[in-house]
């Protein structure tokens, strides 16, 4: 089958890649010349595991191909894919839909025989509804069908996510267009991945509530871990002890800095703005998304009183920078309104990240970058670890005690067991633990 893929980020790529690998001719369009022709050469705009080598080995089976020519893209497709940004409206929190619309416009100017038109790209209830009447506006004798097919990547694992998925859901009422989308995942069907048929507004807001409750999941441990500490509880032995129970689920019950990334922070507001249209507020969602914005820079906070309660002049090191692990990705990091705090607080900040440095420099000024754990610990008066990086789990932590001006860990993921640190001669500040060494 061929595809056409409007939008060759990090939900496109990765989408049109996979659906290339099953066997389907994919073609990628962007409107950026220079991100195609990078493409071309092999260089991703993207670090996600895995990625580089299946695009190349797409490119080189003939079942994979990049251009900035819609046009031509949409004409020889049976399927469409619009897969391009829906990031918040600046100044309302509202999707800002100006992407998707314009891509629909494109798209309708260029169709050519029946064709399914599928909105990947996350969006709010009844886009599918402006989608098809820009497209009928355009083209009142096309021969086409709108169809919600939401993806449900985890950036890091979006690969394996993609070809191993929990559900597919695809929103449509239109048989025609269930063919053709059933035939498009028909490779995964030796998976048994159940292939969910639904209203096309049920699958659109479908895609914002998973997000949604995953939000609140981490936003409710996160809570619970502030209440572990006044106590004297761990944190991670009650996430195991509610995680154990089917109900529950042990996932996104890991206490943090708070969450991150390019879904949750923008999905959570756009729901919240729906809702309240609709006049349906969904007032969990909404102080989700209050507190997980006060946590960020209560983590700095947390940082200042591990060093007697000022940072002024303090040298501060800073293992991680982006939202999570296995990503280049910085949009909303913790490390954001962390750095930010400590700097306004008087500290100077050293950092290092094993993917995300470049994307960093874009979002963080004054921050000296060094290419190691180690050289982020020398001379430092405290190390703060920040994103879970697997470099990060087995440090030589004599050497790091050895090397810092104060021994002061402040372990934003739990990488550490506090008994241990303390053995060590760490002052050792955690997320949610009760015992630990300070």
């Amino acid at each position: 089958m061929r595809v056409a893929m409007i939008g060759a980020g990090y939900v496109g790529l990765v989408s049109g890649t996979c659906f290339a690998d099953f066997g389907h001719i994919v073609t990628c369009v962007d409107t950026h010349a220079g991100k195609i022709e990078a493409l071309k050469r092999g260089e991703l705009p993207i670090f996600e595991p895995g990625l580089a080598e299946l695009v190349a080995t797409n490119v080189q089976a003939e079942r994979l191909f990049f251009t900035t020519d819609l046009a031509d893209a949409v004409r020889a497709a049976e399927a469409v894919f619009i897969a391009v940004g829906t990031p918040s409206r600046r100044g309302d929190g509202h999707a800002d839909l100006s992407y998707v619309h314009q891509a629909a416009r494109d798209i309708a100017a260029a169709l050519d025989g029946y064709t399914v038109v599928v909105t990947k790209s996350t969006v709010p209830v009844g886009t599918g509804d402006e989608v098809e009447r820009l497209l009928r506006e355009a083209r009142p004798d096309g021969q086409f069908a709108v169809v919600s097919n939401p993806e449900f990547l985890r950036e890091g694992a979006a690969i394996a996510d993609f070809k191993r998925p929990d559900r597919i859901v695809v929103g449509t009422n239109d048989e025609a267009a269930r063919t053709v989308m059933s035939e498009l995942y028909r490779p995964l069907y030796l998976n048994q991945a159940p292939l969910l048929f639904t209203s096309r507004r049920t699958a659109e807001l479908t895609k914002y509530a998973a997000n949604a409750f995953l939000a609140t999941k981490i936003t409710f441990i996160n809570e619970v871990a502030d209440l572990c500490e006044k106590v004297g509880a761990d944190v991670q032995d009650v996430a195991r002890g509610i995680g154990l129970d089917n109900r529950i689920g042990s996932k996104f019950l890991h206490a943090g800095p708070g969450y991150g990334g390019s879904c949750f922070p923008k999905d959570t507001l756009a729901l919240m703005k729906t809702a309240q249209d609709y006049d349906a507020p969904v007032r969990i969602v909404e102080t989700v998304v209050s507190v997980n914005e006060q946590r960020k820079r209560a983590m700095a906070r947390k940082v200042i009183q591990a060093l007697g309660g000022t940072v002024r002049g303090r040298k501060i090191g800073v293992l991680g920078l982006t939202f999570k692990p296995n990503t280049d990705d910085m949009r909303d990091a913790p490390s954001i309104a962390i750095v930010t705090a400590l700097q306004d607080a008087g500290a100077e900040i050293f950092a290092h990240d094993p993917e995300g440095v470049e994307q960093a420099k874009l979002v963080l000024e004054n921050v000296t970058y060094v290419d190691s754990p180690y050289q982020a610990a020398e001379g430092a008066d405290a190390l703060v670890i920040v994103t879970e990086w697997d470099a990060f789990r087995a440090l030589d932590l004599k050497r790091i005690r050895r090397i810092m001006a104060e021994p002061v860990v402040v372990d934003l993921r739990n990488i550490y067991r506090p008994d241990e640190m303390a053995a060590l001669g760490f002052r050792y500040s955690s997320v949610g633990r009760g015992g630990s060494a300070v």
